[in-house]
């Protein structure tokens, strides 16, 4: 690492452990913990993944940036406890990358991404074991910590593996119209079952969307910028009128969808 990196990489430590400092630091950043912590280090991700998708590259630098500090936030109060610091973080993904791909960095062989998968998920295991993790079963490892939609995709993606698969998405799309229509009859028979049958078609829908080689959370965040874009020129429209969306009523709203509808695609 040069020395201008070195420089910037150690800053940043020092601002946050400044941050924290019990006297003189920040008294919001002190009055932390990893539980309060936690919900920014998910969305800072999520903003990472925004910032890619509209091919940001200036604002996905900026988020990387607010991605890094939540892990020296996290290493900063992990050092407090005396659990272990930055230095620990950084050492331990570096001897578990160097560990997971021993066809770069030992004598073994990979010759193609899919044996690198096979390979990872092996040591994975073998990792699990060496730790004391006795669960066997082709799902132990997959946290139940990350959201759901991406823990639905890992148990279809590990539950494929051993050939426990739809062939096609096309075959998918069987199973989703027979959930649609059980969630259909489940509408009259309460909370509890609609909760129930919804999950069931998340859940397959996430199937689809693996089988068709498109990622869930990518799918929905173009779904909501679209209805963003959408409603922002129905308001758009309204004002233009010295009207308000709120004083519309059901119908004049969806003259109003149509046409912004129009416009995204042209026709207007």
């Amino acid at each position: 690492m040069n020395e201008r990196a070195t420089e910037s990489w150690e800053a940043l430590r020092e601002i946050m452990r400044r941050l924290r400092d019990p006297e003189t630091g920040c008294p919001w950043d002190r009055e932390q913990d990893f539980s309060t912590i936690a919900p920014y280090t998910v969305e800072e991700a999520y903003e990472v993944a925004d910032a890619i998708d509209r091919g940001d590259l200036q604002g996905l630098r900026d988020e990387l940036g607010d991605l890094l500090l939540q892990v020296v936030f996290h290493s900063q109060m992990a050092e407090e406890l005396g659990e272990f610091c930055l230095n620990d973080v950084v050492r331990g993904i570096c001897e578990k990358m160097v560990r997971r791909h021993p066809h770069v960095f030992a004598d073994g062989m990979a010759s193609d991404s899919a044996t690198v998968k096979k390979r990872w998920n092996e040591i994975k295991a073998e990792e699990r074991a060496d730790q004391g993790d006795s669960d066997e079963s082709v799902l132990a490892g997959i946290s139940r910590g990350l959201p759901e939609r991406i823990r639905a995709t890992k148990l279809q993606k590990r539950a494929a593996s051993i050939g426990f698969d739809w062939a096609t998405p096309a075959d998918v799309m069987v199973k989703v119209r027979e959930e649609v229509a059980e969630l259909d009859e489940a509408m009259d028979e309460g909370r509890e079952r609609v909760s129930e049958e919804l999950g069931d078609l998340l859940f397959v829908l996430c199937n689809l969307a693996r089988k068709s080689d498109v990622d869930p959370g990518a799918a929905l965040r173009q779904a909501n910028s679209k209805f963003e874009g959408r409603f922002r020129q129905m308001e758009s429209y309204a004002d233009g009128c010295g009207e308000r969306l709120t004083n519309l009523n059901l119908e004049q709203l969806e003259e109003l969808w149509q046409r912004a509808k129009r416009r995204e695609s042209g026709e207007e």
